[in-house]
């Protein structure tokens, strides 16, 4: 059996870095993208697993950057494609209505847009029966907001759960399984010291929920245990 390939985006750090060295533990091959030209944990963990890691360079707030890495992986074909890219609010504490239009465009570009553009630009890499999987969040239930704060940061995820629904939608029939995993809030730089998991704790779940949907067509809002998250 060939080796099987995931395309992992934002992968130099964090949970997209521990997906990663998850994935290759499995005997996957990994392609991974940073951003920016310097050094990154994905650098270190491709001289670790020599031939099994392919780093690309990608901002996926920069729509010719997807265009130019959907060109240089032409003819490729992936099991997986998974992005990991996102930022939180500023100010998590800052009601929506005073927070300024240059934070909001940044959180909501970065976690809803970028992510869509990305998948619509590399979509054709991903094998018929592959797996398209993003990074969302619990914080993106509506169902659950019982507690407020984060707004952008919720909003964005909300609205990235949308974006995949419509995907989806367009896409009914089609063979591929689709996931918008929530994986807990785990102590990243984005989920800050004090989050309840660490990135070991949660990383090996969410890949192995990812990994199960193999095979089911349709979408799926998953937390890393495979449990659905209500919308």
């Amino acid at each position: 059996m060939a080796d099987e390939r995931s395309l992992l985006i934002g992968a130099s750090r964090g949970l997209g870095l521990a997906m990663a060295a998850d994935l290759l533990k499995k005997g996957w091959l990994v392609t991974g993208t940073v951003r920016g030209a310097a050094r990154t944990g994905l650098h270190d963990l491709a001289e670790e697993h020599p031939g099994r890691v392919e780093i690309e360079s990608l901002d996926i707030t920069e729509p010719d950057q997807i265009e130019a890495l959907r060109e240089r992986l032409s003819g490729r074909c992936f099991d997986v494609l998974f992005v990991n890219a996102g930022v939180a609010d500023a100010n998590p504490h800052e009601p929506a209505g005073q927070v300024s239009a240059d934070a909001f465009i940044r959180v909501m570009v970065t976690n809803a847009l970028s992510p869509m553009r990305v998948i619509e630009g590399l979509q054709d890499l991903v094998a018929a029966d592959g797996l398209i999987g993003v990074m969302s969040s619990g914080q993106g239930s509506l169902s659950n907001n019982e507690r407020g704060g984060n707004d952008v940061y919720r909003a964005s995820k909300s609205a990235l759960n949308q974006f995949m629904r419509c995907y989806a939608a367009r896409h009914a029939g089609t063979p591929r399984a689709l996931v918008l995993m929530a994986p807990g809030w785990i102590r990243t730089a984005l989920g800050g010291p004090g989050a309840t998991f660490s990135v070991g704790e949660a990383v090996p779940a969410v890949v192995d929920t990812l990994l199960a949907q193999r095979g089911r067509p349709g979408l799926q809002y998953l937390d890393r245990e495979g449990l659905a998250v209500p919308w």
